[in-house]
């Protein structure tokens, strides 16, 4: 299109373009055609893509995305091109998700594992880091679940689909409280706190007989009161 063709107030264009109007009907009928093809496509490759999505169900979804519009409103683009990609895109899938299925290291390649972000109620930084998970979206989660010290955490696990797993200890167990930081206070209020037990500030450590005052898992050296559930 050159650029004497555009005119604002060209509305003919700006709402057909360049498309004779019988066009809306063929569109209209390949929308069809590409919407059942596409239900038929998502069905068969199961349940998962309809749930939370991994690493390479949502490339899938992202690449089903682009296949689709092309073919449902390009006059120079069959629709059997788009029908075949998408029947490809389904092919490359099931064999990968076969492929993963018989080899574990496949699996971890594409999609990830599961990391431990809360072992034994202190938090494990280094797979925080390499998560991209902060403590505050930590203890956001574990609020979430009603869980507000985080002693009484036995693991919480970053799943490969970005879901996370929580599971509690039998026994309640002081930790480091879990309010909101404006709330500090309210741990004192509800008698949870624990006045002879020391835990770190940073990552939940409970307080030993430590030199220099230092944590040995963070290196950190500002210590508070551990809270219990059972105050």
């Amino acid at each position: 299109m050159d650029k004497e063709d555009i005119n604002l107030d060209d509305l003919t264009r700006i709402l057909f373009g360049e498309a004779p109007y019988i066009f809306l009907l063929e569109v209209l009928l390949r929308t069809l055609i590409i919407y059942l093809v596409f239900i038929i496509i998502i069905r068969f490759l199961g349940k998962r893509m309809a749930g939370q999505l991994t690493i390479t169900e949502l490339a899938v979804m992202l690449t089903l995305g682009a296949i689709i519009a092309p073919a449902m409103q390009a006059p120079e683009i069959g629709i059997l091109l788009g029908i075949f990609v998408l029947v490809c895109v389904y092919l490359f899938q099931r064999g990968l998700t076969l492929l993963t299925f018989k080899n574990n290291k496949i699996e971890v390649l594409t999609q990830g594992k599961a990391v431990p972000l809360v072992q034994d109620g202190i938090l494990n930084f280094k797979e925080m880091r390499l998560c991209r998970i902060t403590q505050q979206q930590v203890y956001t989660k574990l609020r979430g679940s009603g869980i507000f010290n985080l002693g009484e955490v036995e693991r919480m696990y970053f799943e490969a689909c970005g879901e996370f797993s929580i599971f509690k200890c039998s026994e309640p167990r002081p930790g480091l409280a879990l309010f909101p930081p404006e709330e500090a206070g309210i741990a004192q209020e509800i008698g949870m706190v624990e006045e002879n037990i020391k835990v770190c500030k940073n990552c939940g450590n409970l307080k030993d007989e430590i030199k220099n005052n230092k944590c040995p898992i963070c290196g950190n050296q500002e210590w508070v009161n551990a809270v219990n559930k059972d105050g």
